[in-house]
């Protein structure tokens, strides 16, 4: 985190202040305490810093499939439920009726089937006899179509009522389907939140109930535009920070799980999907977090810290104040006499998290970190505490209220390495 330089000035007043004394600069020129470490060479993860929201796997919103009335709820925020759990329970006398009259009337059309077949049987046994006194010519020809008529008849009667009993059996399944709705059921393993059911609330099947998610592992969805497809791709590491322990707490690792394919035809951007495991539940749905996607690295440069960067309100250029001549061997928590600083202009080969990579600057160059604001109103000596990468590291992890901390705190105590 690159802390703001209100609370860099507070430091050096503060801190600084302090460090034992070294001798008074010379009469005319007042050199004010600084902080500054020595720029390094090396390369820089090429970071995207994106916002993401946070989502359960499997989150749901449950709704009821029918209109009711709630006559119980079993279940609360928080609770962990199986898949196929009853969550809610809808009075269901008017499902059970109705599932007794359909019962009724499938009945009905079985037996009309069954009266249909008797009826056909009886008609086949006719037009047999009539077909076999035919052949002796002791019937009519009006005689033989009349009774054909009168099977092909009862062959359609036969026909609607099985129709009759199919189309029963269907209302009968469709009623006991409903019934079978009356209870709301936990569609996957998981957590319930977001409980919106009252016993005696009367709902449809628009009225939201429950959320339900599987806590144990999540989802951080960022959105990609169009441009940051060249370089941003699945598989690619990233890292997803969270409110946790005044920012002490590492940052969560894991992998771009996948891109979708498909633009928004107006903000020509994409939404991209983060897998994390969260058994820890350091992440809730909803939350808004920082997402670095780490895509590469840079060559090789000089790096100074970001808190090392300072913009010149005169000519709003960025740069760093380095020192023309070493410190020299100074003791801990000293101060080094005066010595020469200037402000140096730097374009960023690369920017990271905490880093930055500059080609302005040699390695090994004292750079001031802590300070700059004293020294903006151009003065041009400083007296110097050296101090460690890691010690500024650090300090620009640190949340405002921890380091606010650091700075009142006894001085009996260990300072933050």
């Amino acid at each position: 985190m690159r802390i703001s330089l209100p609370v860099f000035l507070l430091l050096a007043v503060i801190g600084l202040a302090g460090c034992k004394p070294a001798a008074a600069p010379a009469a005319g020129a007042i050199a004010p305490p600084v902080e500054a470490t020595q720029a390094r060479t090396g390369s820089l993860p090429l970071v995207e810093r994106l916002s993401g929201t946070v989502w359960a796997e499997n989150q749901v919103a449950l709704y009821p499939e029918v209109s009711g009335r709630i006559a119980e709820v079993l279940v609360d925020n928080g609770q962990a439920v199986e898949a196929n759990q009853p969550l809610v329970r809808l009075s269901d006398r008017a499902a059970i009726e109705q599932v007794r009259q359909a019962d009724a009337g499938l009945r009905i059309a079985e037996a009309r089937l069954r009266q249909a077949h008797a009826a056909q049987a009886e008609i086949a046994a006719q037009e047999k006899r009539i077909r076999t006194l035919g052949t002796r010519n002791l019937v009519t020809e009006v005689e033989l179509e009349t009774i054909k008529a009168q099977l092909e008849s009862s062959e359609a009667d036969v026909q609607l009522a099985l129709a009759g009993v199919e189309q029963a059996a269907a209302t009968l399944a469709e009623r006991q389907d409903a019934l079978t709705k009356t209870v709301i059921r936990a569609p996957v393993a998981g957590v319930v939140g977001m409980r919106d059911a009252e016993v005696g609330m009367q709902v449809t099947t628009g009225t939201r109930l429950f959320t339900i998610g599987n806590l144990d592992r999540v989802f951080v969805r960022i959105v990609l535009t169009d441009a940051m497809l060249n370089y941003i791709e699945a598989g690619q590491p990233v890292l997803v920070y969270h409110d946790g322990a005044a920012g002490r707490e590492p940052p969560l690792e894991g992998t771009l799980a996948r891109i979708s394919p498909f633009l928004n035809r107006i903000t020509r951007s994409t939404e991209a999907e983060i897998e994390l495991v969260n058994t820890a539940r350091r992440l809730q749905p909803g939350m808004f977090v920082p997402v670095d996607i780490l895509y590469g690295q840079s060559r090789q440069a000089t790096l100074v810290p970001t808190s090392a960067l300072f913009t010149d309100p005169n000519t709003g250029r960025e740069g760093v104040y380095v020192a023309t001549e070493p410190p020299g061997d100074v003791p801990a928590e000293e101060l080094s006499p005066a010595v020469a600083v200037k402000f140096q202009p730097i374009t960023a080969v690369a920017r990271g998290a905490a880093e930055i990579a500059v080609a302005e600057i040699e390695a090994d160059t004292w750079v001031v970190t802590l300070g700059q604001n004293l020294l903006a109103t151009g003065r041009s000596t400083a007296r110097i505490r050296p101090v460690t990468w890691e010690h500024v590291m650090a300090l620009q992890n640190l949340q405002r209220e921890a380091l606010l901390a650091e700075i009142i705190r006894p001085r009996s105590e260990p300072r933050t390495p």
